[in-house]
């Protein structure tokens, strides 16, 4: 995967990135162009999970990045994890994807907020690959109403007991650990959800629906039902109630993630647009020399660094210990809609070659959609701005 547009690496962020950011850019853009580019037109139509490449990105402890070192992880901070979403995203979004689910919904809650056994147990196995991880929040009717918690969990004895189905769940198919969330008490409200841990082959747990999706298709999504699914009491993550507050303060992670995935997608095809205009020729000329064309990869190129420059930043406050309500949700919004539009002028660059699956233009806008849903809908994320703008 050639690079034929300015990335961050090239350019003058001063403190945003620092030369071991650059290293680290380095190191996953080798790793994606060879192992994971070639791999993703097969990982998209044959829609299934890239175990193989999962276990080498825990053999290179990128699926630790967010993870302490103690843990077994690298102890990188959330910059060099938004530069491997990018990377990683940017040479399959099914990889990017799942990866992004793993390491901060899967993984990081655990970090925050997990006991010292929790920590022990769990984490080093998945920074090395040897689990999958994954998190439930989203249930059927729900929707963007996180606190709208119909799966319960009941105190019994030294146990409890999990009732409930959870939907659109990333990974959920070959995930080993699910993060779920549940109401302990109704009366509560969002202060009666709790967070636990459940752990692959428990009984009563179990794979209820697998989706068919337009996009993102290597990125498995499906749906976990527990009936009277029985799991230790010390598996409650934190205290019982703080599951809704856990879980707002891991979506503003995950909405960087999200942005930076929407943010490499974006970038490949504006990569594959460039090419395609330098070489595709019509009316005697390459049609990169139309100005059309040009306007076209102008305002893409403009739209992609914007997208970095307000990614980047986030990244950056969230690295020096600040909330980043509004600016998470600025970059994730920013990011993923004009991933959409950097995708459908990619297609129309390549005209008719564009819509077929010889061409990876189809594939990037089928993919780019999703970074407009998941992690918060464009239209909560501008909630969340005019919330913060004190409407």
């Amino acid at each position: 995967m050639t690079t034929t547009a300015p990335t961050a690496d090239v350019l003058p962020y001063g403190e945003f990135l620092t030369d071991e950011h650059h290293a680290i850019r380095e190191a996953v853009r080798d790793f994606a162009s060879n192992e994971i580019a070639p791999r993703s037109f097969q990982v998209d139509k044959e829609a299934k999970f890239p175990m193989e490449t999962f276990k080498k990105l825990g053999q290179l402890q990128m699926l630790g990045l967010l993870v302490p070192e103690e843990h077994g992880g690298a102890g990188a901070d959330y910059r060099s994890y938004a530069i491997a979403v990018e990377e990683i995203g940017r040479a399959c979004g099914s990889t990017g994807l799942s990866y992004a689910a793993h390491c901060s919904l899967g993984t990081k809650p655990i970090v925050m907020f997990g006991t010292d056994a929790q920590k022990k147990k769990y984490l080093p196995k998945l920074a090395s690959g040897e689990f999958i991880g994954c998190w439930a929040l989203t249930e059927p009717g729900t929707g963007s109403d996180a606190s709208a918690q119909k799966t319960t969990a009941k105190k019994v004895g030294d146990h409890w007991v999990l009732n409930g189905t959870k939907q659109f769940i990333t990974n959920a198919t070959d995930a080993d650990v699910a993060i779920i969330m549940a109401m302990t008490d109704q009366s509560k409200g969002n202060k009666g959800i709790s967070a636990f841990i459940v752990d692959k082959g428990t009984p009563g747990f179990f794979v209820s629906k697998v989706e068919k999706k337009l996009g993102m298709r290597g990125s498995p999504t499906a749906s976990l039902t527990m009936e009277d699914c029985k799991i230790p009491a010390e598996n409650i993550i934190g205290e019982v109630g703080e599951g809704y507050k856990q879980a707002l303060i891991t979506l503003e992670g995950g909405r960087i993630s999200i942005g930076a995935l929407a943010l490499g997608i974006a970038q490949a095809a504006l990569d594959s647009a460039l090419q395609y205009a330098k070489q595709r020729e019509a009316f005697g000329q390459p049609i990169g020399k139309f100005q059309l064309i040009q306007g076209y990869l102008a305002d893409m190129a403009t739209q992609v660094q914007a997208a970095r420059l307000l990614l980047y930043h986030a990244a950056w406050m969230k690295d020096h210990g600040k909330r980043v309500t509004l600016e998470g949700s600025q970059a994730k919004l920013f990011a993923s809609e004009i991933a959409s539009r950097v995708c459908n002028l990619c297609v129309q660059i390549h005209g008719g070659y564009g819509y077929i699956e010889d061409f990876p233009a189809e594939r990037f806008l089928r993919d780019a959609k999703l970074c407009e849903i998941g992690e918060g809908t464009s239209e909560i994320q501008r909630l969340l701005i005019a919330r913060q703008l004190g409407l």
